[in-house]
């Protein structure tokens, strides 16, 4: 059975927030940047909110129809770093949490390893809701834009943030950038993963 997916609109914002924030309240990465249950809860969903805008503004969000799940992409499109963009980091701080600084240190570290030489589409999150995890919700979801990337020649990216995610990915055709394995000071292992477009794929 098929998934209904749509791109997702201003509209959607809480939905998609929502989702995020319950996905990766346990991931060893949110649980790395807002260490301790009761000030992850309470702090969480705005570092979400954050990224969510970010995506709507400047990428796109598909939504499966239900709202149990969402992706959210930038189209990255290669050649030189722009310096103009170092400040992001510091302003998502000011923005989500002031006072921690781990939240501006991973944007300043993803971004250390984000591979800018070549276009790509950048899966920067996908979020299942806890209930729904594995359905294949998440599969369906990045695979309705790596058959796009596969007609277009085109390259993919993402970080994935443990080793459950890893392996899925793996078996999406991404394969871990080795000389680029991200150690977070005192926290867990990210793994930048990047896939060539299978040609002949329609």
């Amino acid at each position: 059975m098929g998934v209904a997916i749509r791109r997702a609109g201003e509209g959607d914002r809480e939905v998609v927030v929502r989702l995020l924030d319950e996905a990766f309240q346990d991931d060893p990465v949110s649980t790395w940047v807002f260490p301790g249950e009761e000030y992850r809860r309470g702090t969480h969903h705005r570092l979400m909110a954050a990224f969510t805008d970010i995506a709507l503004g400047d990428g796109w969000i598909d939504l499966t129809e239900d709202g149990s799940s969402c992706a959210l992409w930038l189209s990255v499109p290669g050649g030189e770093h722009d310096d103009a963009e170092d400040d992001g980091p510091a302003e998502l701080r000011r923005a989500v949490d002031p006072g921690n600084e781990r939240v501006e240190l991973i944007g300043r570290l993803t971004a250390g390893i984000h591979p800018v030489d070549r276009p790509h589409a950048y899966l920067w999150m996908i979020g299942v809701a806890p209930h729904r995890q594995g359905e294949g919700l998440g599969t369906a979801l990045i695979e309705h834009v790596l058959e796009r990337c596969d007609r277009e020649g085109q390259a993919a990216y993402l970080e994935a943030s443990n080793a459950r995610s890893r392996a899925l990915y793996e078996r999406l055709g991404y394969t871990v950038m080795a000389d680029r394995v991200l150690d977070l000071p005192e926290g867990p292992r990210m793994w930048p993963m990047w896939r060539e477009p299978h040609r002949g794929k329609r």
